[in-house]
């Protein structure tokens, strides 16, 4: 069986350590699933960065105007990039990440009426561009089959950490260049796919605005990768772009928990009958997440349930300030 070449260094074993820590703490705060409207940003968050990259000019608020349909102005190729991209993410929790045909099957939704052989590997040669600057030349057409056969193959049977594997699976995907367009995009996505397959959380993680952000340190990585023929360079980098990330989405989702739970706070001093439901309402958020914050501030002091859940009331015990 075919074994991409790389190394574990102990910087990618301190990565390693420090992401799989962030994340069970990420998960265990989120129940595995951010706030419906977090889950929303950070969607258009990673479709936005990852056309971004691939020199789309849409803006976030263009794109979440796109998926709310309304209307947008701009170039028609631009809109309907994000159009199948919104499409494809939509297919993230069915997708198979070590199944050939899922691949294709994503790609021709991803690419539908902007490149001809849309889910089908290209028969042409392609070459990896930045700007004006070719900075790698993919293989030839015929052997694109056999090389994602075995790369499918190992990334299936491998026992290399997850967090490994995914990024020497992005950087082999970008290699080989199987597609005529949409490459990149692409290997972004299937990255994403075979972590969510680790912890599911990361359907969420839009690591791509970190890559957007260090855009040139991404092209680097791949090519210098591609002078050494090893891709430890390339797994160093995603690595610490996934690390950035959770950071910030830990950031984001403390910052939102404090707001939902100040928004809860404020509406049962208000309305002290009111209801899960309608707390709900208030917050966006889902029953269990409305029950989470609920069961914080009883453990806090802050409000005490008198009587049952029919016909009881809230009571809040002190005023509090939410930082």
């Amino acid at each position: 069986m075919y074994t991409p070449p790389f190394n574990i260094t102990d910087e990618i074993t301190s990565l390693i350590a420090d992401i799989a820590e962030q994340v069970g703490q990420l998960s265990a705060t989120n129940d595995n699933l951010p706030a419906p409207h977090l889950r929303k940003e950070n969607r258009i968050k990673t479709i936005q960065s990852s056309l971004a990259i691939e020199n789309n000019s849409m803006t976030v608020e263009q794109v979440t105007a796109i998926i709310e349909g309304k209307h947008v102005l701009g170039a028609p190729n631009e809109i309907q990039e994000v159009k199948n991209a919104i499409d494809a993410y939509e297919l993230l929790l069915e997708l198979n990440p070590f199944k050939e045909k899922d691949l294709l099957r994503a790609h021709k939704l991803m690419m539908t009426d902007l490149v001809k052989g849309n889910g089908r590997y290209r028969n042409g040669s392609v070459g990896v561009f930045d700007g004006q600057k070719c900075i790698h030349l993919a293989p030839p057409a015929q052997r694109v089959p056999q090389l994602m056969a075995d790369l499918f193959e190992w990334v299936k049977q491998t026992k290399t950490h997850p967090l490994v594997s995914s990024c020497v699976f992005h950087y082999e995907f970008e290699f080989i260049h199987p597609f005529a367009d949409g490459n990149g995009r692409m290997g972004r996505m299937w990255q994403t796919l075979l972590l969510m397959r680790w912890k599911p959380i990361f359907a969420w993680i839009p690591v791509e605005t970190i890559v957007k952000e260090h855009q040139q340190e991404y092209y680097a990585a791949i090519a210098r990768c591609d002078i050494e023929a090893n891709s430890t360079t390339f797994i160093t980098f995603m690595l610490q772009c996934l690390k950035q990330a959770i950071q910030e989405m830990a950031e984001s989702n403390q910052k939102s928990n404090s707001k939902s739970n100040q928004k809860i706070f404020l509406a049962m001093q208000r309305n002290p009958l009111i209801t899960i439901r309608e707390l709900q309402d208030e917050t966006g958020l889902s029953e269990s997440g409305v029950k989470k914050i609920i069961r914080q501030l009883k453990a806090d002091g802050l409000v005490q349930r008198i009587g049952g859940a029919k016909g009881g009331r809230w009571e809040v015990h002190s005023v509090q300030s939410f930082e």
